[in-house]
């Protein structure tokens, strides 16, 4: 058994929770800025009410084994004081959030021995503060290594599919080139069913090749055919399926357009491969 804190009790927070809950092995507390009554989530395998202490400051964190942050990108400073707080006692850190920066996001809360960067694929959407839906399984990305494993450890026995891998940074570039498509059902405010349009199709091949170029400058390996197997990965989806950036658009809430888009065209720059039609998007997505 662990004692396990997660910040963040998003879609993604709520769906990491309730795994760990259907382990039925686990301590939780869920640390929100509000003071949550219940939490619940549909998932594949059924309903699961998640059983958890609720802390708003981290004074009122004891000692964990653990700490998940799912927390969107741009909240890193806001989970930084909880991270501060409870790596300070030797917990390690968990770090599940979009883009290919986790590390780098969470170095000035916690040493770079304690930080484990996790991929998370999964469809899910926050209905209310206290209930989330999980549309599909929860699939993790880890680096396997000591700090990997243990975390995996944590699942067992649950619905997650986790993999471990020798090469997280084609693994975190490969998750970035499908985020990126998602940019173009963001900036037409459109679900899933705009990319069976055969225009709409050519410029997610475009957006997602670029972004495969800029990982493979920084060594992620990636498929060549990637870019036609993400626009059917998109064109599977459900026709009404709303990806997490087009969600916080529609909800008029800050979106991830740093993490998802702005680090395609800041490491193209960096390492010269050109990123016009994500330059494009970005620029798009941050007037709006």
């Amino acid at each position: 058994m662990a004692r396990i804190a997660v910040v963040g009790v998003g879609a993604i927070g709520g769906v990491i929770a309730a795994l760990l809950e259907s382990t039925g092995r686990h301590e939780l507390v869920l640390c929100t800025r509000r003071p949550l009554a219940g939490l619940e989530v549909e998932t594949p395998e059924g309903d699961v009410r998640v059983r958890f202490a609720n802390a708003t400051e981290p004074a009122q964190v004891g000692a964990v084994d653990w700490l998940i942050v799912a927390t969107k990108t741009y909240d890193a400073a806001g989970a930084g004081v909880w991270v501060e707080h409870l790596c300070r006692q030797g917990a390690p850190v968990a770090i599940i959030q979009n883009g290919v920066e986790h590390s780098e996001r969470f170095a000035a809360y916690a040493p770079a021995e304690q930080i484990v960067p996790v991929i998370i694929d999964c469809p899910a959407e926050r209905r209310s503060p206290e209930s989330v839906h999980q549309r599909g399984p929860a699939e993790l990305f880890l680096q396997d290594d000591v700090r990997g494993g243990s975390f995996a450890e944590l699942f067992g026995g649950s619905a997650a599919q986790i993999t471990l891998t020798a090469d997280f940074l084609s693994a975190a570039w490969r998750k970035l080139c499908i985020n990126s498509a998602g940019s173009i059902s963001a900036i037409l405010g459109k679900p899933a069913g705009v990319f069976q349009d055969e225009a709409i199709g050519e410029a997610t091949l475009g957006v997602v090749r670029e972004c495969a170029a800029v990982g493979r400058a920084l060594g992620a390996r990636l498929d060549d055919d990637l870019p036609e197997k993400v626009l059917a990965q998109y064109r599977g989806y459900p026709a009404d399926a709303v990806n997490s950036l087009l969600a916080d658009r529609l909800a008029g809430r800050q979106m991830e357009t740093d993490a998802r888009i702005g680090a395609i065209v800041r490491h193209g720059k960096k390492h010269g491969v050109p990123t016009p039609l994500n330059g494009m998007l970005l620029a798009l997505l941050e007037a709006v």
